[in-house]
């Protein structure tokens, strides 16, 4: 009752947002707009930018980069703000990073479009052709993977190798994007949608070394714990898993051509198994807190072990299972003999790299608005994702495109850039692609957290049914390469 209740508000604010934006729009204005920013003393000191972004992460760099090469913007003074320090990386050290993204078809071309994905090659991605999911609790499992065997599915990449191929992208369009780093926003004060005499017209930022900056359009980069949405009031929907991710790097027993992503359904929560290179690989363990802690102070050969046996044990099937979905899976053939697809077996782990392993909390969050007047937010200042699906870095980069593209074609139509006529649109069309995504991996997450019999029998019969289908398999794949 608890996930429907949340997944419903979900779908309501999104109906609200759909409503509002086509029938009640100067309603919607006035829900959304601000207490009055007044002139201080020094107004008249302040730059004033056209675009700030809060947030040099992942998606706030590629936001900058995005709207530095978009002719459309030329000329438009655009800020990139991130309060850590900048990095860099002329060539990848020789350990692996444990925080990795995987990158669909679309977010790389993305990337690609805005000229970093060529630095990301050249320092460390891998490819991966083929994906295979299963059950720990029957033998029921799916394969995804393309026509074209040479076909990439996704990409794994490091996510310290993604900002830093962007900053190096980034370095290039000085004369079209300003950055600051170390550069940490203290207080924002905002403007009303409509302006009296007597306040400030745009977005004011306060720097904590007392420098203030305004702009006509302020996104919101700047995480799950984002200031910007909190700060302008833009209500949120979240709530935690009551899991934590254990993440590391894997040394696999010998060497393999490694194009295959691996996730197992455990009772505790998913545990993957991504592609690095031919030796390694990486982990994301999904679990219950307690049990995170407890991989966490295992000595290096007990954590190995408990690896192998999450991709490896059957303790967890029962008989009355194996034998329902043995006589599903017979029918199946009966009615579609050539589909499905073979099993494999996943690589054994002999190691993991030194110090590399580490955990996370776990949680879901969506804000119930992405825009405000002169205001938008994207990347997770929006939404958070449980990592089961992957798929937390594509919304990001997803926004990106959407928002470079639909700012552009408001200036190019003479448009206010932070005005809300626009910016719905933007806001209606990434929760129409993100709400669905979200509330499908709400749910597999919630189906799969629980060894009662119906419902593994459930997804046993869903898991067959779906892998012997492959239009239905084609849907999934082009649905989550956007």
């Amino acid at each position: 009752m608890h996930s429907f209740t949340k997944t419903t508000f979900l779908l309501n604010t999104f109906g609200r947002q759909y409503v509002a934006a086509n029938y009640l729009p100067t309603a919607k204005f006035v829900n959304r707009g601000f207490a009055c920013a007044e002139h201080g003393q020094d107004s008249g000191k302040n730059e004033v930018y056209d675009i700030i972004i809060s947030g040099g992460g992942m998606v706030g760099t590629a936001m900058a980069c995005s709207l530095g090469l978009d002719p459309n913007l030329e000329g438009k003074k655009i800020l990139l703000l991130e309060a850590g320090k900048k990095k860099e990386m002329d060539r990848v050290p020789e350990a692996y990073s444990t925080r990795v993204s995987s990158i669909s078809p679309g977010s790389a071309s993305l990337l690609s479009g805005i000229g970093a994905w060529d630095h990301i090659v050249k320092l460390r991605c891998k490819p991966y052709q083929r994906m295979q999911v299963w059950d720990a609790c029957s033998d029921a499992l799916i394969t995804f993977d393309k026509d074209n065997q040479l076909e990439e599915m996704a990409y794994i990449v490091e996510n310290d190798v993604i900002v830093a191929a962007l900053n190096r992208q980034l370095d290039t369009l000085s004369e079209n994007v300003n950055v600051q780093y170390q550069a940490k926003v203290v207080k924002y004060s905002w403007p009303r949608s409509h302006q009296a005499a007597d306040c400030i017209p745009w977005v004011q930022l306060t720097l904590a070394s007392g420098h203030t900056l305004q702009t006509k359009l302020l996104i919101g980069a700047d995480g799950p714990n984002s200031m910007v949405r909190r700060e302008s009031g833009i209500p949120v929907v979240k709530w935690n898993y009551d899991q934590s991710a254990v993440v590391a790097v894997l040394r696999l027993s010998e060497p393999t051509e490694n194009v295959v992503a691996w996730q197992r359904f455990l009772p505790t929560g998913p545990v993957a198994m991504l592609p690095l290179s031919d030796t390694e690989s990486s982990l994301v363990w999904s679990t219950s807190h307690l049990h995170a802690e407890h991989l966490l102070e295992l000595d290096e050969e007990s954590f190995v072990d408990a690896i192998n046996s999450a991709f490896w044990s059957n303790e967890n099937q029962s008989e009355l299972v194996e034998t329902a979905g043995s006589l599903f899976r017979s029918a199946l053939s009966l009615l579609m003999p050539s589909s499905g697809s073979a099993r494999q077996l996943p690589p054994s782990v002999a190691g993991i790299g030194p110090k590399s392993r580490v955990l996370f909390p776990l949680g879901m969050g969506h804000a119930s608005e992405y825009i405000r007047h002169r205001v938008a937010l994207i990347g997770d200042a929006a939404h958070r994702v449980h990592p089961l699906a992957g798929q937390g870095a594509n919304l990001g980069f997803g926004d990106v495109a959407c928002l470079t593209q639909v700012l552009g074609q408001a200036v190019f139509n003479g448009k206010d850039l932070g005005a809300m006529q626009h910016l719905l649109d933007y806001e209606t069309e990434r929760q129409r692609h993100n709400l669905p995504m979200m509330a499908a991996i709400d749910l597999m997450k919630r189906l799969y957290s629980t060894n009662a019999a119906p419902a593994v029998l459930l997804r046993t019969f869903g898991l067959q049914a779906t892998n012997i289908l492959p239009p239905l398999k084609e849907q999934i794949m082009a649905y989550a390469s956007k």
